[in-house]
């Protein structure tokens, strides 16, 4: 039966604490699965959806026409968007997910202390992960493959956008958990768009022990502020390509092409071009010429507009902006030092490239710009958990705790430490009785 978009869940529909709670026990389960049931149900998971993509492209197509009549941006509307190369995308992700070693129960800093103990650290599930996510429909699937793969559970709540590609997509997973009798609750869908399960979800912390935040600085500010539960937090990506006077102004080129128009709304996206001034009459009329026949309105310092005419004046805000859209910021640099400056006083700690063929430069940058991703002449596309090869990410951290850069599997575990003895005591026993 089709799925209505409502904001008035029915008076039967479990509380949010209620889901939460469910979710908890469910998690139990989930974390004392062996690695070879994990990945059987992942396999599944993956199978369903492609098994499921008449039912989920419908699902899609509604909330396409609800964003339409919504006037919801563009950006907004090409990461909702749903198609079967999209669906096989989700589902090779989930089976990535499987192929990868399971985090969960590996010892590490194994060692024997002079008392005779041997200590280690083994990893072990978070718990209950909380999703809150806008528009991507994808993140239904990613955020649930990595939770189980890493043995917890996790608890989703999606955008009004997406709302019926959210649930088609959940639809088949729990589809593969009955299948295996592990119980749905472990990959909880909050049924309801109605903004109030929000805030009730982030004060769920007797049931939940992380929050992941996905989407527009708005949500994530909101998210953080109201917590009862720790916050990883990613307002946003403003990603600097520096053109170092060393650079190859062909790689460049290369890097600028592929980190500004391959895909606009997204957040590893090129927004800021940073050139050297010794290069720059050489390298920014070809970055106009390309970027301009794209589609792309530069917005330039002084010194760029002395060499482009045509470039609208750049303001501070613009240099702190994510446009997510055809508009790049641009400056030129006297030196190193000023690059980095502007890279530390604008920047979201996401993701910064050098182009640069001196070594000792290119150290610099990758040892002194303080963000969760440095590339040195490779494309700021690449920051992302397949690419650096996690497989399906949960989400970017630009805060250092507990995880910088996108998150994988390790990311959502923890660490315990394990103490094997024969007997030891800390104690002379005998002067305690």
């Amino acid at each position: 039966m089709p799925r209505t978009l409502t904001s008035d869940p029915t008076t039967d529909t479990p509380s949010t604490e209620a889901l939460a709670a469910a979710c908890q026990r469910a998690s139990r389960q989930v974390a004392q699965l062996p690695t070879a049931a994990k990945n059987r149900v992942l396999e599944a998971m993956a199978d369903r959806l492609q098994a499921h993509e008449d039912a989920i492209l419908d699902a899609n197509a509604r909330d396409l026409e609800y964003a339409q009549k919504h006037d919801i941006s563009a950006a907004m509307v090409d990461r909702l968007e749903l198609n079967p190369a999209r669906i096989a995308k989700m589902a090779d992700a989930l089976r990535e997910v499987a192929s990868f070693e399971d985090p969960v129960g590996r010892m590490a800093d194994v060692r024997r202390r002079p008392s005779g103990i041997e200590v280690g650290k083994m990893r072990i599930p978070l718990g209950v992960i909380a999703m809150i996510y806008e528009s991507r429909p994808n993140v239904t699937a990613d955020a649930a493959g990595l939770c189980f793969k890493a043995g917890n559970g996790v608890v989703l709540r999606g955008g009004s956008e997406a709302f019926h590609s959210n649930h088609a997509i959940a639809d088949a997973l729990h589809a593969a958990l009955d299948a295996h009798d592990i119980p749905p609750a472990a990959i909880t869908l909050l049924p309801t768009t109605d903004r109030s399960a929000i805030t009730e979800l982030i004060q769920c912390d007797e049931s939940i022990d992380l929050v992941i935040p996905r989407g527009g600085e708005g949500l994530i500010r909101f998210v953080d502020t109201n917590s009862h539960i720790p916050v990883i937090k990613h307002y946003k990506g403003v990603c600097h390509l520096y053109v170092d006077r060393a650079a190859d102004l062909d790689v460049a080129m290369r890097l600028l092409i592929d980190g500004k128009l391959s895909r606009q709304a997204v957040c590893n996206a090129l927004e800021t071009l940073l050139v050297h001034e010794d290069v720059a009459d050489d390298f920014l009329p070809q970055a106009y010429e390309t970027l301009d026949e794209a589609g792309v309105e530069l917005r330039g310092c002084d010194r760029t507009q002395a060499a482009l005419p045509d470039v609208t004046p750049a303001t501070d805000d613009d240099y702190g902006a994510e446009f997510l859209g055809p508009i790049l910021a641009v400056k030129v640099v006297g030196d190193y030092d000023a690059a980095t400056n502007h890279i530390a006083q604008f920047g979201s700690n996401h993701t910064d490239v050098i182009a640069t063929d001196d070594l000792p430069t290119a150290r610099r940058f990758t040892r002194e710009v303080d963000s969760s991703v440095v590339l040195v002449n490779a494309s700021s596309r690449f920051s992302d958990g397949g690419q650096l090869g996690l497989g399906a990410e949960i989400g970017i951290s630009t805060t250092k705790l507990h995880a910088f850069g996108p998150m994988g599997l390790d990311a959502l575990t923890t660490e315990k430490f394990v103490v094997h003895g024969q007997g030891e005591t800390r104690h002379d026993l005998s002067t305690l009785t």
